[in-house]
């Protein structure tokens, strides 16, 4: 690969092991899905592997028995309030506005994302990612702007992206175990 080259493959982590909003809440995954969890470790298998430093996302790494280097710009985004007390209803906004949207205490999806994506421009070569939801759309939001809020991601997940001379490519979303 050209120096200016990369190809990340990011992971979402497990399932959380109790439903509910967990942003920069440090909970625990539910790592009980062997099948997903041993093909997604097929995918990430003798690559360099960066991760998330919250507790989910090393657990994720531990059950598919790979190794990474923790990162702490991939940390989710810090949704402030809204992580004790839940998601409001918000009305109607455009990807643009939500992206700019600030909940009390904590981060909008571009402050969130003016972190993650400079850990991410520094990458070169072909590396795995074990990270967020928000983490894999602020990755998404180098090849696609704004729209990338409107992707899902599952847990388990892959999405992987490609950098060239001519900038960031998405070659897969949300792909998940046959």
């Amino acid at each position: 690969m050209d120096m200016e080259e990369a190809r990340l493959l990011i992971a979402r982590h497990a399932p959380l092991a109790r439903p509910g909003l967990a942003g920069r809440r440090d909970v625990p995954a539910d790592c009980s899905d062997r099948a997903a969890l041993g093909w997604l470790a097929g995918q990430l298998r003798g690559m360099p592997l960066l991760s998330s430093p919250a507790l989910r996302c090393r657990q994720t790494c531990e059950a598919m028995g790979l190794e990474a280097r923790a990162v702490p710009a991939l940390w989710e985004q810090d949704l402030g309030a809204w992580e004790t007390e839940g998601l409001p209803d918000l009305g109607p906004l455009s990807p643009a506005d939500l992206a700019r949207h600030r909940p009390p205490g904590g981060e909008s999806f571009l402050d969130m994302a003016a972190r993650v994506q400079p850990a991410l421009a520094e990458i070169l070569g072909t590396v795995g990612i074990v990270a967020h939801a928000g983490t894999v759309r602020a990755a998404l939001a180098l090849a696609v702007g704004p729209a990338a809020l409107s992707f899902a991601v599952a847990p388990l997940s892959l999405t992987i992206l490609s950098r060239s001379a001519g900038g960031w490519a998405v070659e897969a979303v949300n792909r998940v175990a046959p």
